[in-house]
C-alpha cells in the first residue's frame, strides 16, 4: 500500500513525466520550506552573509535549473541519468553543485586569490549555464530549430507586464520599497513564467500544457492561459507586502532567503518553458 502510494504520487510522475498532483505539489512545497530553513541555519553557522549580494550571486543557479530541465526535455540524456534532471531531484543536483562552488569560492577568497567570494560563486553558476547551453544549441541546430521570434515575444511580454506591475505597485499603491532590485527580479520572474505559459498554450505552434495543479485548474475554468497573469498578481502583490512587513520586524538573512525562494519558483520554470518553446521540444 505504502509502496503503491509512493509510486503513484512521486516515483511515477518523475519517471513518466506526468502532471503534478495536489499531493506531490504540497510535498515539494514543504520540502522547499524546510530546505530554505536548513540552508539558512548552515549559512549562518558558516558566517556567510545572506544579503543582496549573496542573493544576486544565486540568480545564475536559477537560470541553470531552467536550462538543465530543458536538457532533460530534449531526451538526449539516457536512462537512468535523466531522472537526476527532473523535479525534485534536480534541486539536489544544483544544490550540491552550488554548495561546492560556494565553499571553493570562500577558500579562494581567504587565500586572497579572488577579492570577493560572491564573484567566484556567481562565475561558477554562469559557467555551468554556458555549458548547459551547448547541448541545447546542438539540438536546436541539428534536430529541431531555434526560433528567435518566440524568444523575443515571450521576453517582450514579460518586460512589458513587469513594467506595468511595477509601475502600479510603485506609483498607484505608493510602495516605494518595490524599487529594490530583488523585488524587481521577483516581479520579472513571475511575469516571465506567466508570459511563457500564456504563449506556449494559446499562441505556440506546438501543444504545450500546464502541469501544475492550480494553474491547470484556472486555465481550464477560464479557457485561456492568459489568466495566469491574474493568478501571479494575486500571489506576488500580497507577497511583496508581507515580505516587506517581515523585513521590518524579522530577520534580514531569512527575509533574503525567502525572497530568493519566491524568485526561484517563478523564474526557473519561466526560463525552462521559454527555452523549450524556442527549441520546439
Amino acid at each position: 500500500m505504502i509502496g503503491d502510494f509512493i509510486y503513484k504520487y512521486y516515483v511515477g510522475p518523475i519517471i513518466n513525466g506526468g502532471a503534478y498532483t495536489v499531493v506531490d505539489t504540497l510535498t515539494y512545497a514543504a520540502i522547499l520550506i524546510i530546505a530554505v530553513y536548513l540552508v539558512y541555519r548552515w549559512l549562518l553557522k558558516a558566517n556567510i552573509s545572506i544579503d543582496h549580494e549573496f542573493v544576486l550571486s544565486l540568480i545564475p543557479y536559477v537560470v541553470l535549473g531552467g536550462l538543465l530541465r530543458v536538457v532533460e526535455d530534449t531526451g538526449i540524456i539516457p536512462y537512468p541519468w535523466y531522472v537526476l534532471l527532473i523535479t525534485p531531484l534536480i534541486y539536489f543536483v544544483i544544490f550540491f553543485y552550488a554548495i561546492s562552488a560556494l565553499v571553493i569560492s570562500r577558500i579562494l577568497e581567504r587565500k586572497k586569490i579572488i577579492e570577493r567570494y560572491s564573484r567566484g560563486f556567481s562565475i561558477a553558476g554562469i559557467f555551468a549555464c554556458v555549458v548547459s547551453l551547448i547541448p541545447l544549441l546542438y539540438v536546436g541546430i541539428t534536430e529541431t530549430q531555434i526560433n528567435l521570434f518566440v524568444m523575443m515575444s515571450i521576453l517582450g511580454m514579460a518586460s512589458v507586464t513587469s513594467l506595468l506591475v511595477w509601475g502600479f505597485i510603485r506609483h498607484i499603491l505608493k510602495w516605494e520599497y518595490v524599487s529594490d532590485i530583488l523585488y524587481k527580479l521577483l516581479i520579472f520572474g513571475h511575469m516571465l513564467d506567466a508570459s511563457a505559459t500564456s504563449f506556449g498554450i494559446d499562441l505556440h505552434e506546438l501543444h504545450y500544457v500546464e502541469q501544475h495543479v492550480v494553474g491547470s485548474a484556472l486555465i481550464n475554468s477560464t479557457g485561456t492561459a492568459f489568466s495566469m497573469f491574474a493568478l501571479k498578481l494575486i500571489v506576488i502583490i500580497p507577497g511583496i507586502y508581507i515580505l516587506e512587513m517581515y523585513r521590518k520586524e524579522g530577520s534580514q538573512p531569512l527575509w533574503h532567503l525567502i525572497l530568493f525562494a519566491m524568485i526561484m519558483v517563478g523564474m526557473a520554470p519561466g526560463i525552462r518553458d521559454m527555452v523549450r518553446m524556442i527549441l520546439y521540444v
